[in-house]
């Protein structure tokens, strides 16, 4: 008997999270779509005064939304949901840093958004905004790394630390299934982001929700595990980015 209601809870929470998604899927994003090669990129622009700084979020963070707000008042700031996240369509192509770099340029250009660009990396966005100023120097003001990645403590990390990655890794291939059967959307509607997040009540309904909603996805989870995967791969890519250089002296008058 207790299988059978467990069967019948997965069937209710599944159908729960086929209902919501496809209402979710109706409503227009906050931002725009910008087309970068045959699938879109979603970009969401608050702010008028310069300078133009643009976001590029963790592994699996889309953390953007809760910051914007306030980042706004000194500036038009830029944030995006890389390939597989948010409102983005999921990339055919390998989710290292070098592919997203490229993306995040082909989007600011598209939609018009003009360098020269402040650069925020939070934690593997740091390995992108280090790439990006590498390949693109005459478009960066300037970049601010929070919780920033070291590419070489990465690709040396000891036996134990690699075990969490893939501990890791393990925790994100479950949440696909989660995702999917809708048990994380029900943790949202329960408020348990809250719980084990105490903090995120400093915010606003609304860009909690923006979060919560990329985290009920499965293209979410599929995106982290890719992006944890090619890991490595990103960070040999990212030791060519050891100096940047001077500023371009037009940045400075």
């Amino acid at each position: 008997m207790s299988i059978l209601i467990l069967v019948i809870l997965l069937v209710f929470t599944t159908l729960y999270q086929a209902i919501s998604s496809c209402l979710e899927n109706k409503r227009s994003p906050i931002g725009q779509l910008i087309d970068v090669g045959g699938y879109r990129l979603h970009l969401y622009t608050l702010g008028e005064s310069q300078p133009t700084i643009v976001l590029d979020h963790s592994l699996g963070g889309v953390e953007g939304y809760l910051l914007i707000e306030e980042l706004a008042t000194i500036g038009r700031v830029c944030i995006y949901d890389r390939a597989g996240y948010g409102w983005s369509d999921h990339s055919p192509h390998p989710r290292t840093s070098e592919q997203i770099v490229q993306e995040l340029d082909i989007m600011l250009t598209q939609a018009k958004i003009e360098p020269p660009y402040i650069l925020i990396g939070d934690s593997f966005g740091s390995y992108n905004i280090r790439l990006y100023a590498h390949l693109f120097p005459h478009k960066v003001l300037g970049l601010i790394f929070t919780d920033g990645l070291h590419e070489i403590g990465m690709l040396n990390m000891p036996f134990q630390l690699k075990a969490l990655k893939l501990f890791f890794l393990s925790g994100f291939v479950m949440s696909i299934l989660g995702s999917a059967l809708g048990i994380i959307r029900l943790l949202k509607t329960f408020r348990i982001f809250e719980l084990i997040k105490p903090e995120l009540q400093n915010f606003s309904e609304a860009s909690r929700d923006r979060v919560k909603r990329s985290f009920c996805l499965p293209k979410h989870w599929i995106t982290m595990s890719q992006e944890i995967t090619n890991l490595d791969k990103s960070s040999e890519q990212v030791s060519v980015a050891k100096y940047v250089g001077a500023l371009p002296r037009e940045h400075l008058n």
